[in-house]
């Protein structure tokens, strides 16, 4: 397999010692770190996420114990846990306070929490997963790599304007404006395990974040000069069995909002003002692990803790199954037309895609999906030299990939089969039409001793594309990517073109029969 890796093919690895500053003239440009080569962007913030921020209590002890008295008991926090999440919470913590209680409650509670997982997974098997604490579910299916250790829980850019919001450790979450000092922090009592934050489309101010028990709706107005906003500003979102909710999505135009949970076949379609939903529910999966709404808006790819996933459409919420991977699908993203899919599983080091077919018009429900995916790119391991010709090993299992809004660049993260993130982010170039195409552009490098934790482009960069990639030392940078997407030169040819003449006289289109 490895001799058709597409590293095989990547130019030189960056050398030890130097970082990615950009791309530019078609080829990434690494300068020594001694240096101090890197300067981020005009306009945007400098971050450094500190472990101060994470949440330095064991596994037991969460944010929600270090606010009640120490001399409280392990059955008045399973009475607070009942008033927050119902029967799950309680049997959840006594099952984290197992030290506290005898031990056949603790074995009980734990083959009950287990059963009542199962049964709200309406399916007919025990998923491994249904028996996990809630911390562990997160990390399992978080986009960030070491999820419970990470410094930054979550992360989400604006898709409109130069502003993003990450959560801590301690699950406060903080928002950051281009060039404003303000930065505001928000904290609520249910903003427990935040899992995943997204912004709403078509609004300056609100964001929704996903947590143990529920979904929060902040309100967080541009122009206001509180570092501290007010929890009235705040609309909570929740369903009975619906937690710990690990993923969102907004519908592009931002009038729907879906949330997931890898204990629940149920996706939840919420109305936020009316503050109502609908289950979009199916049998099968044990729950619903990954979600992503297609830019186009017609196409919702949903994954589940199993082999299976699935594509619905968002006319009359029908969806198309593909149940023939090898393993649970583990990160996807949707070319910016909607037509492509690309996604990976956890066991694998292979990009497959899966081609849909555009409607015919708005009233259409067929998903016009291909009956199989197709592999796309190997990511096989092999032998890659540097820029100084020494030998590194690149490739392996993907953790998480994300294309830029025009579909020209494809930024994936790496972790070998022993779960270890690889120090670098490959970085590939694209071509979604007339078919796809994915070819090699290089690797991105941080300072020595550096992993990726998240990856993401930010939607409004106007030079190209923009990556923003938080290390594993808690900073985040910027990576400029300096093109000219295919659809400006295109433009730019047509307006330079002009009409065919004869003898100085401009010839009209011969209309076809």
């Amino acid at each position: 397999m490895s001799e058709n890796s597409i590293f095989s093919i990547f130019p030189p690895a960056p050398t030890e010692g130097t970082i990615t500053i950009c791309e530019q003239n078609g080829g990434l440009v690494n300068l020594s770190s001694s240096s101090k080569p890197y300067k981020k962007p005009p306009s945007y913030p400098e971050v450094v996420i500190s472990g101060g921020g994470s949440s330095s209590l064991t596994h037991r002890e969460n944010a929600k114990s270090a606010f009640l008295p120490h001399n409280e008991t392990v059955w008045k926090r399973a009475l607070h846990a009942w008033y927050e999440m119902g029967s799950p919470g309680v049997f959840e913590e006594i099952v984290n306070s197992s030290s506290e209680v005898p031990d056949w409650v603790g074995v009980a509670a734990k083959k009950t929490l287990t059963f009542v997982r199962w049964a709200n997974s309406l399916h007919g098997s025990i998923f491994p997963h249904l028996s996990m604490s809630n911390e562990e579910i997160i990390t399992k299916f978080s986009d960030i790599v070491n999820w419970s250790r990470s410094p930054v829980k979550a992360f989400a850019w604006h898709p409109h304007t130069l502003k993003f919001a990450y959560a801590l450790g301690d699950d406060s979450i903080k928002v950051h404006s281009g060039k404003s000092d303000l930065v505001p922090t928000l904290k609520h009592k249910l903003q427990k395990n935040v899992a995943d934050l997204a912004w709403q489309p078509q609004s300056a101010s609100v964001l929704a974040v996903a947590c143990q028990s529920c979904v929060l709706i902040w309100h967080v107005e541009p122009t206001s000069l509180a570092t501290r906003p007010s929890t009235s500003s705040c609309q909570v979102l929740q369903q009975q069995n619906h937690a710990p909710v690990t993923c969102l999505a907004w519908d592009p135009s931002g009038r729907i909002l879906l949330s997931a949970s890898p204990v629940d076949t149920s996706l939840m379609a919420w109305d936020v003002p009316m503050e109502t939903c609908v289950p979009l529910r199916r049998l099968g999966g044990g729950g619903v692990s990954l979600i992503r709404w297609s830019p186009d808006g017609s196409k919702v790819f949903s994954a589940t803790p199993s082999q299976l996933f699935r594509v619905w459409e968002t006319k009359q919420w029908t969806c198309e199954v593909w149940t023939k991977c090898t393993s649970r699908c583990k990160a996807a993203c949707w070319s910016p037309d909607g037509r492509t899919l690309l996604f990976a599983t956890e066991s694998e080091p292979i990009i497959y895609s899966l081609t849909f077919s555009t409607s015919i018009d708005d009233t259409s429900t067929v998903i016009g999906g291909s009956q199989s995916a197709v592999v796309s790119v190997s990511l096989a391991e092999v032998d890659l030299s540097t820029e100084d010709r020494d030998i590194v090993r690149v490739g392996g299992l993907v953790q998480s990939m994300v294309m830029d809004r025009h579909g020209e660049r494809l930024a994936v993260t790496l972790h070998d089969d022993k779960e270890q993130v690889l120090p670098y982010v490959a970085l590939f170039r694209t071509r979604i039409n007339p078919m796809l195409e994915i070819t090699p552009c290089g690797l991105i490098q941080g300072e020595s001793g550096e992993y990726p934790l998240h990856v993401s482009f930010q939607p409004s960069f106007d030079k190209g594309a923009l990556l923003s990639i938080i290390w594993s030392s808690g900073v985040v940078r910027y990576v400029p990517l300096y093109f000219i997407p295919s659809e400006e030169i295109q433009n730019v040819q047509h307006r330079h073109v002009a009409p065919p003449s004869l003898n100085g006289q401009i010839l009209s289109p011969i209309p076809s029969h």
